[in-house]
């Protein structure tokens, strides 16, 4: 029965370089009971853990040192195997004053400001998947 419930959850992969941050965004998600969330903090193994983990949805950090944000979405997108997840990246190149209290698209790409609220990232993620729900085999 249990592994009925994680398989129904949200498989979110957090890729941000600073712990404290994907630390709190996976304890933020796990609290929901509606998402299972794992953390990759170094931008050039994401996309090997993305394929070990089989993400619906990434948060993805913009900027990180080695590959940006940009580079690792565009490896994630390439991947056919991994099914296109939805990406929702978090920045701090957006102010929340450009932002408001959602997460902004803008160039088709869902952006998110640093530093968020908890009940914004969740918020944010949920608007995401209302935008293009979850196809699950």
């Amino acid at each position: 029965m249990l592994d009925h419930l994680v398989m129904n959850k949200t498989r979110v992969l957090i890729v941000d370089d600073d712990p404290g941050i994907s630390r709190l965004a996976k304890m933020v998600l796990d609290q929901t009971d509606r998402f299972e969330a794992w953390v990759e903090n170094h931008s050039s193994r994401a996309l090997n853990t993305a394929r070990k983990f089989k993400p619906d949805v990434v948060l993805m950090d913009v900027d990180m040192p080695g590959k940006n944000g940009g580079e690792v979405a565009s490896e994630l997108r390439s991947d056919s195997s991994l099914g296109n997840p939805l990406i929702l990246f978090v920045t701090a190149l957006v102010s929340k004053h450009e932002s408001g209290s959602d997460a902004i698209l803008s160039g088709g790409e869902h952006y998110l400001a640093k530093p968020w609220e908890p009940k914004t990232l969740i918020k944010s993620l949920d608007d995401l998947l209302c935008d293009r729900p979850l196809a699950r085999a």
